[in-house]
C-alpha cells in the first residue's frame, strides 16, 4: 500500500488492522455501516490492486487471456473478465477498462503480485507490457443516494449509464450502479478529492465496502478462493463477465461446455450468519454428508446485526447449510439469481 496514502488516511482517523492494509473503519464501525444503509459514504478500496496493460499486442494478449470480449471494449465503459486456469476455474477477476490503449485491470490486491507474474509467463513474444500502479494510483468507492452530489461538488464527471467509464483530468469514474462508483486517480490527485468528497460522504472503511459488494451480488475472487469456481459458479455470466462469442482462452472448452450441457449445479447465494465467517470456508449440509456443498466468497458485517456474505452453494442442498462442518451452525441461504 502507498505509504503517503496510508499516513493520509491515518491523519482523517482511518484505522488500520495491524500489518494490514486492512482497513477497518473512521472510529466507529456500527455507524459507518448503518450509513451505508441509507446515507452515502467514501471508502478508500485499499483491498484491490491495479495492473496497467500497454503496448501495440495489449488487446490481443488480453482478449486471448480473459473470459470477456477485450476486442470489443470501447473506450466509455468498463467490464467484468475473469482468468481461467486449463481447467476452467477463475485464477483471478478483474473489473478492466481502458483509456486510449492504456488497459487497466482492477483485482483483489492479495493476487496482484502473483497474477501479474503469471500473466507475464504467457506474453512471450507480444509486445506487451505489464506494470503494478497499485502504489500509484488510489482508489475509492462512492456510495449512496448523495454520490453524483458529491461527485458534482468535487468537479468530478458522473457518468449516466451502468459501467459507463469517464476519464478527466487523469481522474477516472466508473459507475458500478445507480448508486455506485469507483474513482481512480493519482495519489496527488486523490487527497484533495477525498477532502471534497467527504462533505457529503461519510467516510468508512472496508467492511461497509463489502457488505455493498454483498448487496449488489459483486463476485470478487481473493486468494482465499482462487481456483475454486468455474465462472458460471459464481454467475459470472450474468455480470458480463464471460462471452460465448469470442476465440478461445484458458479454461474456454470447460468454460463452454458447462455452459451448454447446462451442467451448472453450485450457484452465488446470499448467506445470513450470527457467526463469524470468512472468504473461504466450507460450506456443508447433512442432506449431503460426503462432501462440502459450498464456499463462502465475500464477507462482511451486517448493518442489522450478524454478518452477511456471498457464496457459491450447491443449490439443492441450499435449504439446510452448516458452516465449517456438519456439526456447524446453521447459516440461511438465498439465491441472488433465483431460477
Amino acid at each position: 500500500m502507498n505509504p503517503h496514502w496510508r499516513s493520509f488516511l491515518e491523519s482523517a482517523e482511518g484505522i488500520f488492522a495491524a500489518d494490514s492494509a486492512e482497513l477497518l473503519n473512521f472510529g466507529d464501525a456500527a455507524s459507518e455501516l448503518q450509513a451505508a444503509t441509507q446515507k452515502t459514504v467514501v471508502v478508500p478500496l485499499t483491498h484491490l490492486g491495479l495492473i496497467e496493460a500497454t503496448g501495440e499486442d495489449a488487446k490481443a494478449f488480453l482478449h486471448s487471456q480473459f473470459t470477456s470480449d477485450i476486442n470489443h471494449l470501447p473506450e466509455n465503459l468498463a467490464q467484468h473478465a475473469g482468468w481461467c486456469t486449463a481447467k476452467g476455474r477463475m485464477q483471478a477477476s478483474f473489473l478492466v477498462w481502458r483509456h486510449d490503449e492504456r488497459y487497466l485491470l482492477a483485482l483483489s490486491a492479495d493476487l496482484q503480485e502473483a497474477t501479474q507474474k503469471r500473466l507475464l509467463m504467457f506474453v512471450l513474444r507480444a509486445k506487451v507490457k505489464l506494470a503494478a500502479l497499485t502504489d500509484s494510483t488510489i482508489m475509492l468507492g462512492l456510495a449512496g443516494p448523495q454520490a453524483e452530489e458529491a461527485l458534482a461538488d468535487a468537479a468530478l464527471p458522473c457518468p449516466t449509464d451502468t459501467m459507463a467509464t469517464v476519464i478527466s483530468d487523469g481522474v477516472t469514474v466508473i459507475r458500478l450502479d445507480q448508486n455506485r462508483f469507483i474513482i481512480s486517480a493519482s495519489e496527488s490527485a486523490m487527497a484533495p478529492l477525498w477532502q471534497k468528497l467527504s462533505i457529503k460522504a461519510r467516510p468508512a472503511g472496508l467492511p461497509v465496502w463489502r457488505w455493498l459488494d454483498v448487496q449488489a451480488a459483486f463476485p470478487l475472487v481473493t486468494l482465499a478462493t482462487k481456483e475454486e469456481f468455474v465462472p458460471q459458479m459464481a454467475d459470472f455470466e450474468k455480470i458480463g463477465g464471460v462471452s460465448f462469442h469470442k476465440g478461445c482462452y484458458p479454461g474456454q472448452e470447460v468454460v463452454a461446455r458447462t455452459q451448454y450441457l447446462g451442467k451448472v449445479k453450485r450457484h452465488l447465494y446470499r448467506l445470513t450468519s450470527q457467526q463469524p465467517l470468512k472468504a473461504g470456508d466450507a460450506l456443508h449440509s447433512p442432506d449431503n454428508p460426503d462432501q462440502s456443498c459450498g464456499t463462502v466468497m465475500t464477507v462482511a458485517p451486517s448493518p442489522a446485526g450478524g454478518f452477511e456474505a456471498l457464496a457459491v452453494v450447491q443449490s439443492n442442498f441450499a435449504g439446510n447449510i452448516r458452516l465449517g462442518s456438519l456439526e456447524g451452525p446453521s447459516v440461511q441461504a438465498a439465491a441472488v439469481n433465483p431460477s
